[in-house]
C-alpha cells in the first residue's frame, strides 16, 4: 500500500514543532549550565522529585525515564553524588536495588531550575499542547 505524500503544511508543522522543541532544550541547557550542572544532571534531579508516588527512584526507574542505559545512569548518579545533590540507600524491599534520594542541596537546586523550566514551558502554550499546562498555570497563579 502506497502512502499519501506529505503536504507542505505537514512539513511546516513538523519543522515548527522541532524548532520550538529545540528552543526549549537550548533554554534548558543554558539554564542548567548557569547553575553549574549539566542538563542530564537536572533531568535526573527532576525525575527524582517528580517520581510518581514517592520521593526517590531506583537506578532502573531513572534509566527508563532518561531513556538511557543502566550503567550510564549509575555514572550519572555518581557524578551527582559527588556534587552532594543525591545520596544512595540500599533498597527497602530488595537489598540488591539501590534507591536514589535527593539531598537538601539537590532539592533546592531542582526547585530553582524547575521554576525556570515551568515558566519557559508555559510560554509555549498555543505553539503546541503542553501536557499538564492547566496544573502548571494554576500552581504559578497560586504562588503570585
Amino acid at each position: 500500500m502506497k502512502s499519501k505524500s506529505m503536504t507542505k503544511r505537514e512539513y511546516e508543522a513538523l519543522s515548527d514543532f522541532r524548532y520550538q522543541l529545540r528552543r526549549f532544550l537550548r533554554f534548558s541547557e543554558s539554564a542548567t549550565r548557569k547553575k553549574g550542572i549539566t542538563h542530564l544532571q537536572y533531568l535526573l534531579l527532576l525525575h527524582l522529585k517528580g517520581h510518581q508516588g514517592r520521593e526517590w527512584a531506583t537506578v532502573g526507574e531513572l534509566a527508563e525515564r532518561l531513556q538511557a542505559h543502566h550503567h550510564g545512569v549509575v555514572a550519572l548518579v555518581s557524578r551527582c553524588e559527588k556534587l552532594e545533590l543525591v545520596r544512595r540507600e540500599p533498597g527497602r524491599h530488595d537489598r540488591r536495588e539501590v534507591e536514589v534520594h535527593l539531598t537538601p542541596k539537590g532539592e533546592k537546586l531542582v526547585e530553582t531550575l524547575a521554576r525556570l523550566h515551568r515558566d519557559e514551558l508555559l510560554t509555549l502554550q498555543g505553539i503546541f499542547k503542553v501536557p499538564g499546562a492547566d496544573e502548571l498555570s494554576t500552581t504559578q497563579a497560586n504562588e503570585s
